[in-house]
């Protein structure tokens, strides 16, 4: 019979973060998992959110914490645009958009900043990566500069320009894949004068 030590390591290797109701369904309760953490077993990386201790810190781990704590939910906005290396900012909470009934997690360790999207506007556009063993969901650079101008008025229009001449840089046949996202997020209109003014 393996120990709750090795079955919450078995656990965590496998999946890179997991959160405290997956371990209780394994069989192992709280307290087991804090005298696991005091140790050194397992690391504590986040409210009910456990990591093995050598595991990774990437730059993006807490993208991974935050698709741990909202399954559903979609990296987006500010987030997406520094995954893809199109914003100087850093945003200091993790944007994710949510559908539009979605629960919603309680309060989190985590920061996140929830928007709430339906349609094809919240189900195009959706890459997987993988960050620390967890698979994230985050939107791609076009459909990610689309939705920066949709939300100019949570992030500011000088961040949407500042990523669309970013993205018109770096992806230089990526005008059709842009059109297209525009169109889905019904921002044509208001996309169209900066497009020309960067032409």
């Amino acid at each position: 019979m393996r120990t709750s030590a090795q079955q919450a390591i078995d656990l965590i290797r496998k999946r890179g973060l997991v959160r405290t109701r997956e371990l209780e369904k394994k069989g192992i309760s709280r307290s087991q998992l804090r005298r696991l953490d005091a140790r050194g077993v397992v690391r504590r990386v986040g409210r009910g959110l456990y990591a093995l201790p050598d595991a990774a810190i990437t730059e993006h781990r807490t993208f991974a914490e935050a698709a741990r704590i909202v399954p559903g939910g979609v990296i987006c906005l500010l987030s997406a645009l520094r995954f893809h290396g199109l914003t100087t900012q850093n945003p200091f909470e993790v944007w994710m958009a949510i559908g539009k009934n979605a629960w919603r997690p309680s309060r989190e360790e985590l920061r996140l900043r929830l928007v709430h999207s339906s349609g094809p506007a919240f189900t195009s556009g959706i890459e997987r990566h993988d960050v620390g063993g967890v698979r994230i969901r985050v939107y791609g650079a076009a459909k990610t500069v689309a939705d920066c101008f949709k939300f100019r008025n949570k992030i500011g229009i000088d961040v949407a320009v500042e990523a669309l001449k970013d993205f018109t840089r770096k992806h230089r046949g990526g005008a059709n894949d842009l059109a297209r996202y525009a169109r889905i997020c019904r921002v044509t209109r208001v996309m169209q004068p900066y497009l020309d003014a960067i032409a």
